[in-house]
């Protein structure tokens, strides 16, 4: 018979983190998602308030096609809107959207948008979260 022992590491005691974040921004390739949904109902939520139409396409991580694009629709509501109470969803999206649109400069929306993600799979965001959810390791980095 043989007796195997095997180690399992809380984030901070790991004897390499880079292992680990390298195992989880290989393999967990949704962290972004909930950004990209929070915007994209921003989105649709700004559409309905200032009337007119939109065209967008998205994408967590810089796209040639990205694109957000209001047309047709009521300046003078989005003049009424006050982007500081997040009136829209509830979420800071609404603040840049709001802001970005009344600047006529949805470029700032997808920087906004592509920076968070890039946070999101920051070193410090990343022990953050292994933290917080307590997740365990095994040596070779991988997420028990």
């Amino acid at each position: 018979m043989r007796t195997e022992t095997i180690n399992i590491y809380k984030i901070g005691e790991h004897p390499s983190k880079d292992k680990c974040f390298e195992w989880i921004r290989d393999n967990e390739h949704h962290l972004g998602e909930w950004e990209m949904d929070e915007l994209a109902c921003s989105i649709l939520k700004l559409s309905e308030a200032i009337g007119g139409t939109v065209d967008w396409s998205l994408s967590t991580w810089g796209d040639r096609g990205e694109h957000i694009t209001f047309n047709d629709y009521d300046e003078d509501l989005l003049k009424g809107l006050n982007a500081d109470d997040c009136p829209l969803t509830g979420c800071f999206w609404d603040i840049e959207l709001i802001e970005s649109l009344r600047e006529k400069d949805m470029g700032k929306v997808l920087d906004t948008l592509h920076k968070s993600v890039a946070y999101l799979y920051s070193d410090e965001q990343l022990e953050d979260m292994c933290d917080a959810n307590d997740y365990e390791f095994y040596e070779s980095g991988k997420v028990v």
